[in-house]
């Protein structure tokens, strides 16, 4: 099989768009890491992907990149459509769940959990 077949197997156009073949992990998934420059083991150890699929993932995205990467910003900009969408329908219910005492007895543990937070928002 050549190198140009072989690659495309790999990667396969499903309903959720372009995947790596025998997983349910898009390009799209990939990309978010490649922009970020995270290096390919972390991606590879991320995914539960082997070497050869990681590899096989960056090869197709460089060759390749000006059409995944228009498809990748699509898929970024309906995922904030839907995002803000789902905001603004759960807007009423978050803010009533934020605003519901704790049950008795689940104080201290309220308490815990906003110390943590705090905490971790100092250390960042």
């Amino acid at each position: 099989m050549s190198p140009a077949s072989k690659e495309r197997s790999a990667i396969v156009r499903t309903e959720r768009g372009l995947t790596i073949a025998g997983t349910r992990i898009t390009l799209y998934d990939v990309m978010d890491y490649v922009t970020a420059q995270y290096p390919p083991k972390f991606i590879q150890g991320l995914f539960d992907l082997t070497e050869e699929q990681v590899n096989t993932a960056l090869v197709y995205i460089e060759a390749h990149r000006s059409d995944v990467e228009a498809e990748y910003q699509q898929v970024l900009q309906e995922t904030e459509k839907l995002r803000q969408y789902y905001e603004e329908q759960n807007r009423d219910r978050v803010a009533r769940s934020a605003a519901q005492l704790p049950k008795p007895g689940t104080e201290a543990a309220w308490e815990k959990l906003r110390a943590a937070k705090e905490h971790r928002k100092f250390k960042v």
